[in-house]
């Protein structure tokens, strides 16, 4: 527990979970939920992300062989998105990947496959004269609505080179990192120096509103954004949250653990399975992993994520299966209706993504 979002009227009520009870915020929805559309600025700990840095003269080639990014893209400007893979091409973490120094990689992921994901490569570290590193000393705030890049460079003196910062992309330097992540809404992710987050978190309250990280996960949720959590670890392919449709494999680079697999699927289309957004209409938040089922009480899905709308129901992303007609679904006996995405279901080329931000 981190005893500055304490001091700020935030209570963290689990490893991965921060509320506010600010009484300015009573009245005033959560960042897209307003009907007027408002997108007024606002502020949110992510708790719930954790951060690996792999660091090493042979970093790059670790990486290079672990992880469905081509590492040569991630160069202090474009931060792709990667997943890494049992050889059997099911996902056991999903990242962010940034570069902070010729010799220092960072990865952004769910908290709890940090040590797991630290664990994994560690059986390949030492012969890549590298070191996997929790950055337990480091956090990240999520900044949302109109605005957001000049607060952060009010608070923090960060301004990126072009504005806006193209999605996926980063700014900064090696202590301060600026990522721009994608959403029916502007959002910043801003990674920083954890004895730091409480001037920098006060200074941006003082004219955004301060939001339990529910609300950055739900923009993750409208985006069909799916960050692997354990609940799911080393049981679905990439693509079956939709991650070449993101730019988050590379089909032109070499071997990796898992590519074999994973280039097969992609080529031969034997993906049985994608990520779908979906809604219930009522408060009654599922339990990740639990089952989407047809009128026969048929397993026809996992639920990936969910948070609650603001507006009475509960929003999702399930992993369902590919056929033609399902017909009706449903979870925990309620009614659920399929959302369109805001993307093509479509290989995107990460080589593609990086040449956006230049």
């Amino acid at each position: 527990m981190r005893n500055w979002i304490t001091r700020l009227n935030g209570q963290q009520t689990s490893a991965e979970r921060v509320t506010f009870n600010s009484p300015e915020l009573h009245n005033s929805p959560e960042p897209g939920n307003s009907p007027t559309n408002d997108i007024q600025p606002h502020v949110t700990p992510l708790v719930h992300l954790g951060i690996l840095d792999v660091v090493g003269a042979g970093a790059d080639k670790l990486l290079q062989g672990q992880t469905s990014a081509q590492i040569d893209l991630a160069n202090g400007d474009f931060a792709p998105l990667t997943c890494f893979c049992s050889a059997k091409g099911r996902m056991l973490a999903n990242a962010q990947l940034l570069r902070i120094s010729p010799e220092r990689y960072r990865l952004i992921l769910h908290q709890g496959l940090v040590q797991p994901l630290q664990d994994h490569l560690k059986k390949f570290a030492p012969f890549y004269k590298s070191q996997l590193e929790p950055r337990d000393d480091l956090t990240a705030l999520g900044i949302m609505g109109e605005g957001a890049e000049a607060l952060v460079a009010e608070a923090t003196g960060l301004a990126p080179a072009s504005t806006p910062l193209a999605t996926w992309h980063q700014a900064g330097d090696e202590t301060l990192q600026l990522l721009a992540h994608p959403g029916p809404q502007p959002r910043l992710l801003l990674c920083l120096p954890l004895d730091r987050a409480e001037a920098v978190f006060t200074r941006l309250s003082a004219t955004a509103h301060p939001v339990g990280n529910a609300a950055w996960c739900l923009q993750d949720i409208r985006a069909g954004l799916a960050w692997l959590t354990p609940a799911h670890q080393d049981a679905l392919l990439p693509q079956m949250i939709n991650w070449e449709a993101l730019g988050g494999i590379s089909f032109k680079k070499g071997c990796y653990t898992g590519q074999e697999v994973v280039a097969r699927a992609h080529f031969r289309g034997q993906v049985k399975k994608r990520l779908a957004h979906a809604r219930t209409g009522t408060e009654q938040l599922p339990e990740l992993g639990a089952s989407v089922v047809d009128s026969e009480g048929k397993n026809r899905g996992d639920i990936v994520a969910a948070e609650l709308d603001g507006q009475g129901g509960t929003e999702l992303l399930v992993v369902l299966n590919t056929n033609a007609d399902l017909g009706p679904l449903s979870v925990d006996g309620q009614a659920v209706e399929i959302l369109p995405l805001p993307y093509a279901v479509e290989r995107v080329d990460p080589e593609e993504l990086a040449a956006q931000g230049s």
